[in-house]
C-alpha cells in the first residue's frame, strides 16, 4: 500500500450510468414490495406510491444534477453542502454518509444476499453471518483494485441483473389473472389515514429508489463529469422507474396482493410460480447477483466519502483515511466501512435499518435541493454546464416531497426517526474537536 496519490480519472458515461442503475436496482425492487403492499393493502395505491416515489426521485435527480455538474468534486453531496451552508453541514452529511448510511446499506445488502443463498440451497441458518461477511469482504477486495475494477463489476452485474427483471416482467405480464384496481385502500383496512399510508409507503419506495445521488462521489474520477454525470443520473432514474412499475405489475398479475403483503420471499415465490422450481432457482440466482451489484455500488461510492473528509483534516486519523492502494483506491476508508457494516450485520433488522437510513439521508437530500436555490442567488456567476429544467418548480417539488416524507416519519415512526437523528448528532462533538485541533495547528 502506498501513501496518498491522486485519484485516477478512468470512469466514462456507461460505468456512471451502470453505477446509478446498479446501485439503485438492488434488494429494494424485490424485497420492498412486501412492505409497500402490506402498508397500502391496495393494488392501485401500491402503483400510486411507486409512481410518486419515482417522480420525487426524478425531480431530486434533475435538481441535484445541477450541483453535480457545477461542483464535480469527489465527495459529492458533502461538497455541495459545504460550499453552500458551510463546513459544519458538509462534515455532518459526510459523517452520516460515511459512518451510518453506506455501512448500513452494505450490511442490509449482505443480510439479504445471505438470506437468499441460504433459502435457495436450504443451508443451515447459522451460516447467515459468515456468508454475509464473506460476500461483503469479496466486494471490498475487488474495490481495492481501483475504481476501474469496481466500475467493471458494476457494469457486468447491471447486465446480468436485468435478465431476471426482464423475464419476470415479460412472463408476469402474460398472466391472465385479473386484479382489482383501486387508487384507495379498503375503508375498513384499519391501516390509517390516506396521507399516513402514502407516507409510510413512500418511505419503503425511497429505499428502493435510493442510490442515485452518490454517483457524484466519484465525479473526481470521471473523464467528463460535467456532461456525463447529470445525464447518467437523469437517464438512470427514468429507466429505473419504468422497470419498477413493470416489475410490480408482474408481481400483481402473478400473485394476489395477500400473498405479497409482508412476504419477504415474494420475488422468489413469483419466480417459482412463473418458471417452476428449477427456473425459479435460476431467477433467484439472478436476483442475488443484483443484490451483489448493489452492495458493490454502495462500497465503491461509500469508501470515497471519508477520503474526501480527510482531505479537509476533519476526521481523527486523517492521514490513515488518505491512504490509497497502488491502483488508487482509498483502502483504509474501505476497511473502516467494511468493519462498521459487519457490526451492523450482527444487529440485523433489515426493515428498521433501511427505514432509518431513508429518514437520515433525505434530511440531507432536502438540504441539497435547497442548496441549488441558495447557490443560484449566492453564486449567480458559477459555471453551470447543466441547469435544472423548469426552475424553481422541479426543485420545489423535490424539496416539498422530501419534507413530507420526513414529517410523516417523525410523527408515525418517532422512535426510529429519533434514533437516526441521535446517531447523526454523534458527529457534532467530533466536528468541534477537529475544528479546534486544526485551528491550533494552523
Amino acid at each position: 500500500m502506498s501513501e496518498k496519490t491522486e485519484l485516477k480519472k478512468s470512469i466514462g458515461f456507461f460505468p456512471a450510468l451502470a453505477l446509478v442503475m446498479g446501485t439503485v436496482i438492488g434488494s429494494g425492487v424485490f424485497f420492498k414490495v412486501s412492505a409497500v403492499t402490506e402498508t397500502t393493502d391496495s393494488v392501485g395505491l401500491t402503483f400510486l406510491v411507486w409512481i410518486l416515489g419515482g417522480i420525487m426521485t426524478i425531480c431530486g435527480g434533475l435538481t441535484a444534477s445541477e450541483l453535480a455538474a457545477a461542483i464535480p468534486e469527489t465527495g459529492g453531496m458533502t461538497k455541495y453542502l459545504e460550499r453552500t451552508f458551510g463546513d459544519f453541514w458538509g462534515f455532518l452529511s459526510g459523517w452520516a454518509l460515511a459512518f451510518i448510511y453506506f455501512p448500513a446499506n452494505v450490511a442490509a445488502q449482505a443480510i439479504i444476499f445471505s438470506t437468499q443463498l441460504i433459502n435457495l440451497f436450504h443451508l443451515d441458518k447459522g451460516l447467515l453471518l459468515p456468508i454475509a461477511f464473506l460476500s461483503a469482504l469479496t466486494v471490498f477486495l475487488i474495490n481495492l483494485m481501483g475504481s476501474k475494477a469496481g466500475g467493471m463489476l458494476q457494469s457486468v452485474t447491471l447486465v446480468v441483473k436485468l435478465i431476471p427483471l426482464v423475464l419476470i416482467i415479460v412472463f408476469g405480464l402474460m398472466q391472465s389473472d385479473k386484479v382489482d384496481f383501486s387508487l384507495f385502500p379498503p375503508m375498513d383496512s384499519g391501516s390509517g389515514s390516506l396521507f399516513s399510508i402514502i407516507g409510510t409507503g413512500l418511505l419503503a419506495t425511497m429505499f428502493a429508489y435510493d442510490g442515485w445521488m452518490h454517483v457524484g462521489n466519484i465525479a473526481g474520477e470521471m473523464k467528463n463529469p460535467k456532461k456525463d454525470l447529470p445525464l447518467a443520473i437523469s437517464v438512470g432514474i427514468g429507466l429505473v422507474m419504468a422497470v419498477y412499475l413493470l416489475v410490480n405489475a408482474a408481481f400483481m398479475l402473478t400473485l394476489p396482493i395477500s400473498a405479497l403483503a409482508g412476504n419477504e420471499n415474494a420475488a422468489a415465490d413469483t419466480a417459482m410460480r412463473l418458471f417452476g422450481d428449477q427456473g425459479g432457482k435460476l431467477i433467484t440466482m439472478g436476483i442475488m447477483i443484483s443484490i451483489y451489484g448493489s452492495m458493490n455500488g454502495y462500497t465503491m461510492t461509500g469508501m470515497r466519502v471519508p477520503y474526501a473528509m480527510a482531505e479537509n483534516r476533519m476526521l481523527p486519523f486523517s492521514n490513515q483515511f488518505l491512504k490509497v492502494s497502488k491502483s488508487g483506491a482509498p483502502w483504509f476508508s474501505g476497511l473502516i466501512l467494511f468493519i462498521i457494516a459487519m457490526v451492523m450485520v450482527t444487529m440485523g433488522a433489515f426493515e428498521t435499518i433501511t427505514n432509518m437510513l431513508v429518514f437520515v439521508i433525505w434530511f440531507f437530500y432536502c438540504m441539497t435541493f435547497l442548496a441549488v436555490m441558495v447557490l443560484r442567488k449566492k453564486e449567480p456567476n458559477l459555471e453551470r454546464p447543466y441547469r435544472v429544467p423548469l426552475y424553481p418548480v422541479i426543485p420545489l417539488i423535490a424539496l416539498l416531497s422530501g419534507l413530507f416524507v420526513l414529517g410523516n416519519t417523525l410523527f408515525t415512526q418517532t422512535a426510529l426517526a429519533l434514533i437516526g437523528i441521535g446517531i447523526t448528532l454523534l458527529g457534532v462533538p467530533i466536528y468541534y474537536y477537529k475544528k479546534k485541533q486544526n485551528n491550533r495547528f494552523a
